[in-house]
């Protein structure tokens, strides 16, 4: 697979990006044994020769991959106590790739595994403002204020949530569904907000981050992102 210059020196783990287009600007990298300073070539990781500063250095193959969480299984590469983890999910060749944010172990849905460090600290750094939808089953007839409030912000002991969407989807006497999109990413937060407002959460799955949905993926389930996709996630705000 090809990738552009500067994504192909951050992926050495040489630099960054930023650092890789100062250093292909002063002339310090050669592909095949040939100086570069054109930022838009695109190398072949698998029979190009990069150097970089007089070193040669190997092209990681970058791999995204979208993974639906089954509940149950935890968001991290290894497990003290021998539990599942998303990675036990995919195939050998792809357990390179590391969780892009977390789902806590009893959530299920959408999940972004790469190697694309680039990537990766984009979007979740706390300026990155990509929405992520999640569908909410609680227990009891949830009341309109109460919705009002997850929509608004709840006060919690590490801050004030921001402002989210939420959309009821269905409720009776004993359970309610609704749609919350956020943009933040703290530890169990839909769980606090719902506990917050009288409505403990019986059932929580993430169905899109940004333009990525689950569509009729199943529990388990993972497929690679298209060159499309990548390139939503790589120019979202």
């Amino acid at each position: 697979m090809k990738s552009r210059l500067n994504r192909a020196i951050a992926s050495t783990g040489y630099c960054s990006r930023r650092k890789a287009d100062e250093l292909i600007a002063a002339g310090k990298v050669s592909v095949n044994g040939k100086i570069v300073r054109d930022f838009n070539i695109e190398i072949d990781a698998n029979k190009d020769e990069l150097k970089i500063e007089g070193k040669r250095f190997s092209v990681k193959r970058l791999d995204y991959i979208l993974l639906y969480k089954p509940r149950g299984t935890v968001t991290t590469c290894q497990d003290e106590y021998d539990r599942e983890t998303v990675l036990d999910l995919l195939p050998p060749e792809l357990r390179h790739v590391r969780p892009v944010g977390r789902l806590d172990r009893d959530s299920e849905g959408l999940l972004i595994l790469t190697n694309d460090g680039d990537l990766a600290q984009k979007l979740t750094h706390p300026s990155h403002e990509l929405f992520k939808r999640y569908q909410i089953t609680v227990l009891g007839a949830i009341q309109s204020h109460a919705l009002e409030q997850l929509a608004q912000g709840i006060q919690l002991e590490d801050g004030v949530t921001l402002p989210a969407d939420v959309k009821l989807l269905k409720k009776s006497g004993e359970k309610s569904t609704f749609e919350i999109s956020i943009r933040e990413g703290r530890n169990r937060q839909l769980r606090r907000m719902c506990a917050q407002v009288g409505y403990p959460v019986e059932h929580l799955v993430r169905v899109a981050i940004g333009a990525l949905q689950l569509r009729q993926m199943l529990p388990g389930e993972w497929r690679h992102l298209t060159f499309e996709e990548i390139g939503r996630l790589g120019s979202a705000k």
